[in-house]
């Protein structure tokens, strides 16, 4: 029996392109998924560098217009880190109010885009317009402390530019208390509505030798186990040849192991849920959406809107590798960032999506071909954020194909 391919690229209801190529037998049954990103790269990880210190989160939050938050706060942590900054703890509040508020709103995004799928027409209109309420609130509360909801200005090396007032704080907890009951309504709506959809209980469940990846609960620092770090180019990983040169993303490791990371991972490996597939990410995702609003309502509470924001500090660095990590809405989110002699020298980060390409394609195994489609988008891959690699010609430099770095 010689097996049949599959191919739906590009995948959809996602940010960026990628293609999932499946293996099947006779019946349509999955043998082997791969899946990998063909999005051009941006590059902004080389643009940055010999700049200031104070350029990386203003153009690495541009990595993606889906998650700008998580980039530059992380971006923020990493250059902290590596000039040796200890920011003040209301800015740590103030950018841990943001980075939960923006999980909601990005959550709530994935929900209208996996409607469809989980909902029919009777339920579609209500679940859409949960979504919006949603929505408007929460990004309230990130232009109001970050200074904008998609690239937010107040957020800096050193801290935050500024403190909210007292009026603004009190505001905001108002709001947010307003639209407890609603969101609350919104998670058991699309709860119910994942768990009555028929998708089979252990659709995406096959993990393989996938690690569970959640070093922080919610706001994240700058602890990351570098030296266990190994990046494997796509040529190497992936059997087919044809799609290890077209794939755009490098596979990361830790200690040898694809990691998982998202709704599902943090809620195993922080509140011991051990589900796994579709089903779980989905009720993980929306579950989470309650765990980032607590971490709200606490650091909002515990804000001292009298305090400073932004610390002194020395262009100079530490001259060591430093590290933001964050609890992004797909997962973790970390950047890389060295400062020598006041310009950046070294800058890398490894996204969300970046972290699940390897395991998507083989969650799809041992159910029907059609399925696919619903096991990525469960991981709501990124792949703007991703897809960071181009081809480079050895003789002139320029640029060949948007696939893999070789400079």
């Amino acid at each position: 029996m010689t097996d049949n391919i599959k191919v739906i690229s590009p995948t959809t209801r996602q940010e960026g392109h990628a293609e999932l190529r499946m293996e099947v037998d006779d019946e349509g049954i999955v043998t082997k998924g791969r899946y990998f990103s063909i999005t051009p790269v941006r590059g902004l990880e080389k643009m940055v560098l010999n700049k200031s210190p104070e350029t990386p989160p203003v153009l690495c939050q541009r990595i993606c217009g889906v998650c700008p938050i998580p980039h530059t706060l992380a971006s923020a942590e990493a250059v902290d880190s590596t000039l040796g900054i200890e920011i003040p703890n209301a800015a740590k509040l103030l950018r841990r109010a943001t980075l939960a508020a923006h999980n909601i709103n990005s959550a709530a995004i994935h929900h209208f885009l996996v409607a469809p799928d989980i909902t029919d027409d009777s339920n579609f209109v209500a679940a859409v317009k949960s979504v919006s309420n949603i929505r408007k609130n929460v990004q309230y509360v990130v232009d109001m402390i970050a200074g904008e909801g998609i690239h937010p200005s107040d957020i800096r090396p050193g801290g935050m530019a500024r403190n909210i007032t007292p009026f603004t704080k009190d505001k905001l907890v108002t709001r947010m208390k307003a639209l407890k009951p609603d969101l609350e309504a919104h998670v058991e709506l699309i709860k119910n509505l994942v768990l009555e959809a028929g998708l089979p209980k252990d659709l995406g469940a096959n993990l393989g030798d996938s690690v569970p990846f959640s070093p922080y609960a919610s706001y994240g620092g700058n602890e990351f186990p570098y030296e266990d770090l190994t990046e494997v180019l796509p040529e190497a990983w992936y059997e087919d040849p044809e799609v290890g040169k077209r794939a755009c993303t490098q596979i990361p490791l830790l200690k040898g192991k694809p990691q998982e990371v998202g709704p599902r991972a943090n809620m195993e490996v922080h509140h011991g849920r051990k589900e796994k597939g579709v089903i779980a990410q989905h009720v993980a995702r929306a579950d989470e959406m309650l765990v980032n609003y607590n971490d709200l309502m606490e650091a909002l509470d515990a804000i001292d809107t009298s305090a400073n924001t932004m610390t002194n500090w020395k262009v100079e660095g530490t001259g060591e590798l430093g590290f933001g990590v964050m609890s992004a809405p797909r997962g973790f989110n970390v950047h890389m960032a060295k400062v020598v002699e006041g310009r950046i020298a070294y800058y890398n980060a490894l996204v969300p999506t970046t972290w699940n390409i390897p395991i998507m394609g083989p969650a799809t195994e041992g159910f029907h071909w059609e399925l696919g489609a619903h096991v990525i988008r469960a991981y709501d891959p990124c792949l703007s954020c991703a897809t960071h690699v181009m081809v480079v010609d050895d003789e002139d430099q320029s640029v060949i194909k948007n696939e893999m770095v070789r400079i």
